[in-house]
């Protein structure tokens, strides 16, 4: 039923029992796909193996922009690489993040750009990460192409017939106005647990104004533990109650929203 867009099931933190007592636990649940999304070398690496050996799990490659400062030629070689293995979706998690500035911001940019590079190379969706960076991140998207007509003419439009860039926003925390700005160049927008926080007023004006059919829902798991698990790791089964939540702002049924999104997740990521 539900689409978990963004998990780290690679996380740095896991052994391999806990990896898989986490399989295990989405196998009980009701999720029934889930992105996990590289970070650097070895976390795509092992997403790749995880999509490989879980029917329920597809694969994003990419370098974070904490780790930009780590990726070398020979890295963005391999990133390519599993990029063109089975079940490898996406190139992602890709940004800028001013935030944490755990690497410098030139070596952000550079790493940003040469990923974008990648993604259009093989016609693949991008995975953004996006914090304290909105005009940076924005202002390089569209220099390096990727709401270009010759890339939007490659993916089907959605039903408005509005252009589709196969970009998302993951975890998206700008304002309505950006994300407008965003859904009018094409990008999709995911929401993540936060917005099922008390303090959540601007991102429940984003599930306002972003149509259900331009939106997926995801965990960001073990990270942004959802209401009322807030506190405690993350999980993919608890992508319901982000879910139930962007069902209430909408007004819709819990069903109807895990059906939708799981749909958007499997248009925009290309599964068939």
């Amino acid at each position: 039923m539900f689409f978990d867009s963004h998990t780290h099931l690679n996380n740095e933190s896991y052994s391999e029992a806990e990896r898989g007592a986490l399989a295990a636990a989405i196998e009980a649940s009701d999720v029934s796909y889930v992105v996990d999304v590289g970070f650097d070398l070895e976390s795509s690496m092992i997403a790749a193996r995880h999509a490989a050996k879980y029917p329920w799990c597809y694969a994003a490659a990419g370098f974070h922009p904490h780790n930009a400062k780590d990726m070398d030629e020979e890295s963005l070689i391999m990133i390519k690489g599993i990029a063109k293995k089975e079940k490898v979706v996406a190139i992602g998690e890709i940004g800028l993040d001013y935030y944490r500035n755990l690497s410098d911001r030139q070596s952000q940019k550079d790493c940003f750009r040469r990923q974008i590079g990648i993604a259009l190379e093989l016609e693949m969706p991008i995975i953004i990460h996006d914090r304290d960076a909105n005009d940076d991140v924005l202002c390089i998207l569209k220099e390096e192409g990727v709401f270009s007509k010759q890339r939007t003419s490659l993916f089907p439009g959605a039903e408005s017939g509005e252009p589709d860039a196969r970009l998302l926003l993951h975890c998206f925390s700008g304002s309505s106005e950006l994300a407008r700005q965003y859904l009018k160049l094409g990008a999709t927008i995911s929401i993540a647990g936060p917005v099922t926080y008390k303090n959540a007023r601007r991102l429940e004006d984003v599930v306002r104004v972003v149509p259900i059919e331009r939106m997926l829902i995801e965990t960001d798991a073990p990270y942004l533990t959802p209401e009322p698990f807030r506190g405690k790791p993350n999980s993919s089964p608890l992508v319901k109650y982000t879910a139930g939540k962007v069902a209430e702002i909408k007004g819709i049924s819990l069903e109807e929203t895990a059906r939708i999104t799981c749909e958007n997740a499997m248009r925009f990521f290309n599964i068939q």
